[in-house]
């Protein structure tokens, strides 16, 4: 009986979630204030082809705006910091997360998000502290190459503002891992990724703090074709550095490929969280959509057209990864551009038509 009712949540998806849904008006209502037909194009590429850049978190001091991003070279994920005055012209600043050789869990992957936002939509996209500390969670890992396993969840934390270039301090141990007592069917393959981490206020789910991110995991037998499947769920924690697991199931999945990468904002009384999806049954590529929440907990898919999707040259093989925000009356959403020679940048969408970019990828023959 449990295989059975295993499976008929593996096949039916987010839309098995029918507990408090946002009506199909909302859903619309927001599809409508946040998309970007109008594409910029890229803002931010790797200075060479050995290097790949990726995930970018967008916040707000004073008078200018700060991006972190990663950068993947043949070693892993380090986490860098970028500047702007407009949003769309930016500059890289330097490295806040770096490789260590101290023998430590996290030596060759520091992959980090920005932690408690102001999730206000089309407000300051402030950084807000707790304990006297700003917080960032990473993905970490000790062992060289590409996402290679185990991947576990870390939290960094740092008393200096978050705009200015330091290498922040970490916790000793991950957060979260595959190992834990208490780890899920969807997250038991020894790959945890990304996480957005927020704070509410409310205490929806009895916490302040809760955490979304994704996962690999399957606990059926011999069944290895979704083995490698991702899935949003949810920790929550009430300090920052003891986190939990909440539900057994993840809170948005789809039946094939990937659903990760969650970030949230509150737009007109409704949670929304933006996410992307890669290699699904019924759409090609990598792409940007959304689910909305009353409660932090049971999230309702929009299924009408992708926020962003491949549709340039920079982005003809994915359009994935999104940070979206609201802006003196203009919707910017960036994300992950990559070209079909694996080359990767920060590209944004606009609500606006605002001109197009002139920068490129470096030519493959450039080093």
């Amino acid at each position: 009986m449990k295989i059975i009712l295993f499976l008929i949540f593996i096949v039916s998806g987010v839309q098995a979630q029918t507990a408090n849904p946002v009506s199909a008006k909302t859903m619309e209502e927001i599809y409508q204030e946040v998309k970007t037909p109008y594409k910029y194009g890229l803002v931010m590429v790797p200075e060479d082809n050995q290097h790949k850049m990726d995930c970018p978190t967008v916040f707000r001091k004073g008078k200018f705006w700060y991006m972190t991003y990663l950068i993947f070279s043949g070693r892993g994920y380090e986490t860098w910091l970028a500047k702007s005055k407009d949003l769309l012209h930016w500059e890289n600043l330097g490295k806040i997360m770096s490789f260590g050789d101290a023998g430590h869990w996290d030596d060759n992957q520091k992959a980090g998000y920005n932690a408690l936002q102001n999730t206000a939509w089309g407000g300051n996209y402030a950084l807000n502290k707790f304990d006297g500390k700003y917080w960032m969670s990473y993905f970490g890992g000790k062992e060289k190459g590409y996402e290679v396993e185990p991947l576990s969840i870390g939290m960094a934390y740092t008393q200096k503002h978050p705009s200015i270039v330091q290498e922040w301090s970490r916790l000793d141990q991950p957060v979260l891992t595959s190992a834990d007592a208490d780890v899920r069917w969807w997250e038991n393959r020894n790959k945890l990724f990304k996480s957005t981490v927020i704070e509410d206020k409310q205490k929806l789910t009895g916490h302040p703090f809760v955490m979304y991110y994704n996962a690999v995991g399957d606990s059926l037998a011999n069944n290895k074709k979704t083995r490698w499947y991702e899935r949003i769920g949810m920790a929550v924690s009430d300090d920052m550095v003891h986190w939990q697991r909440f539900n057994e199931n993840p809170v948005v999945h789809h039946p094939v490929g990937i659903t990760g990468d969650a970030v949230i904002q509150k737009i007109n009384g409704t949670w929304v969280m933006f996410y992307f999806g890669a290699f699904w049954q019924d759409r090609k590529g990598a792409f940007n959509r959304f689910a909305a929440s009353n409660d932090l907990v049971n999230w309702t898919d929009w299924t009408g057209n992708n926020l962003v999707e491949s549709s340039e040259k920079y982005d003809e093989l994915y359009a994935h990864k999104s940070f979206v925000l609201k802006y003196k009356g203009v919707v910017y959403h960036f994300y992950c551009a990559v070209n079909k020679q694996d080359q990767r940048g920060i590209a944004v969408a606009t609500s606006k038509d605002l001109g197009k970019s002139q920068l490129n990828f470096v030519s493959e023959t450039d080093k």
